[in-house]
Formats: C-alpha cells, sequence, structure tokens
C-alpha cells in the first residue's frame, strides 16, 4: 500500500512523525513576498519551507480553504506546491470532503486521481455511503475527522450516543463499513488537545492510524502525545508554529529550527541539525 510504504520508509530513515501543514495565506507569509502576487508568493513561500525541512517532515497537510479563497490563483499555487513536495513525503490533501455517494466519488477522483494526492480529511456526518468512495482507493489512506482539535469540537462530538460520545461512535460506525483488512487504509482525525481523550482511544484502538492537530498555536503538548501514543502509528502535525515562525527572510531557517525544536522535545530526531550542517559545509 502506497501511503504504508512511505510511513514505514519515512519512520526508518527520518525517525520522525512529524507532518508540516501548509496554511498558507498571502496576509501571513513574510512582507518581502508579497510582491510576487498570488500564486507566485505562495509557492515561492511553499518550496522554501518545504526545502528546509523535506528531511525532517513524514509529511505535508495541504489545508485547501487557504488556496481555494483565491480562486483560480491558489489552485495552481496548490498544483505547484504538489509539485514542489518530494516523492517520498507523504501528501495529505486537508479537504474535509464528504457529501452523497455519487459527489463523494467526484471529490475521491479529484484528490486520489487528478491530483494523486496520498490521504485526503473526510467529514462522516453524512454516514456510510458519503465516506465509502474514499475507502475504494485502497493504497491511500482516508482520515475521518473524529474528535478534532478546536475549541467547537464540545458542540457536538462529545454529545451522548447511546451511552457513549459521538466521536466515539463515529470511529466505531466508520470501522464497522471495512473489513479488518480493509481499515489498513482507515484513519481518524484525533485532536492534541484532549490529551485524556486521545489517551482513551489510543489504548482502544492500537493499530489505528491516528491524524494529530493542535500541537504548537492551539496548545498541544508534542511530547505528552508522543508518550500516550505509545510507540502506534500516528503523524503529528503542526502548522502556523512552524511555518511562520519568522517574518523576515530568514523564515525558511526558522521555519527549519522549529521543527528541529519540535522534534526534539518529542526526543525523536537528535542527528538532523548535525546532518543539515554537514550539507552545507
Amino acid at each position: 500500500m502506497r501511503f504504508w510504504q512511505k510511513y514505514h520508509q519515512g519512520r526508518s530513515q527520518k525517525r520522525s512523525m512529524l507532518c508540516i501543514g501548509l496554511d498558507t495565506t498571502l496576509e501571513q507569509i513574510p512582507p518581502h513576498l508579497h510582491s510576487l502576487g498570488v500564486p507566485e508568493a505562495l509557492i515561492e513561500f511553499n518550496r522554501h519551507i518545504i526545502e528546509a525541512t523535506q528531511d525532517l517532515a513524514l509529511a505535508y497537510k495541504i489545508n485547501l480553504a487557504f488556496y481555494e479563497q483565491y480562486g483560480l490563483d491558489g489552485w495552481i499555487a496548490f498544483e505547484r506546491t504538489l509539485e514542489a513536495i518530494p516523492p517520498e513525503c507523504i501528501v495529505i490533501a486537508d479537504a474535509k470532503r464528504g457529501d452523497i455517494g455519487n459527489t463523494s466519488t467526484a471529490y475521491a477522483k479529484a484528490f486520489y486521481e487528478k491530483y494523486d494526492c496520498d490521504s485526503l480529511t473526510v467529514a462522516p456526518y453524512m454516514g456510510q455511503d458519503s465516506v465509502a468512495p474514499f475507502l475504494e482507493y485502497a493504497d491511500r489512506m482516508t482520515f475521518v475527522l473524529a474528535l478534532t482539535s478546536n475549541a467547537g469540537s464540545h458542540d457536538f462530538q462529545r454529545l451522548d450516543v447511546g451511552h457513549k460520545p459521538l466521536y466515539r461512535a463515529v470511529i466505531e460506525s466508520s470501522m464497522a463499513w471495512t473489513t479488518p483488512e480493509g481499515a489498513r487504509n482507515l484513519g481518524f482525525v484525533i485532536g492534541a488537545t484532549h490529551p485524556q481523550e486521545f489517551t482513551e482511544l489510543r489504548q482502544s484502538f492500537p493499530d489505528t492510524m491516528f491524524l494529530i492537530p493542535g500541537v504548537g498555536a492551539q496548545g498541544g503538548d508534542i511530547a505528552s502525545i508522543i508518550s500516550a501514543n505509545a510507540g502506534a502509528p500516528a503523524l503529528i502535525n503542526i502548522s502556523r508554529a512552524v511555518i511562520y515562525a519568522s517574518q523576515k527572510q530568514d523564515f525558511a531557517a526558522a521555519a527549519r529550527n522549529a521543527t528541529l525544536s519540535f522534534l526534539e522535545q518529542a526526543q525523536l530526531v537528535h542527528y538532523s541539525r548535525h546532518k543539515h550542517v554537514e550539507e552545507n559545509n
């Protein structure tokens, strides 16, 4: 399976679980890039971030909303960013798609065939037929939203559904939609901002792939999450705390240093800083 091959190879070679979120907007990138305009400013910013971190990051997550807001220029930036990501890195399209069956089929074709992404985030609210088309791509990974990192996750995701919270019902129901072997391409978004629930879910689903947002700007602690994850398959996403580490011309170097800092907090990588020095001498 393509996703798992990239994951295991990356874990072995990079000793990293980090996913860098490219939540790129013209308003937040360094001012000296603004004169390039959209899409070139977004492309140039992303390219430098990727080049500075590609030996440290296992994956890159592109949040489509930040690109769609620019219309055609945003889609051009999205496509060019995909081209800049090395083929050994996992590409996650953070699109949160999900609709009736034929619509989800079109979404799946768009991101898994047209754009050839390795993974996609999916909203499960409309039920099994809205998720099933994505799961037909056995070599990719579909991440279903379960317990998200935002404050509003308390509004619905913790509602009692048959003596269990809704987020757990989403996980259990989704896993019942496929065979145990088929579940290899089904993962869940579990926020680092819910450490107690994360620990409980990891104990209940020790072999399931989790995409973990919320570390960094949202306050999740990477060391605690690594400990609670107990070596299980996961990708820990960090976006703003890495890509916006500096608003100056050293933004790429600052992003690398921020990535290294998170890796060192997690005690995942110690050789990478030295590796970078050697490559530049």
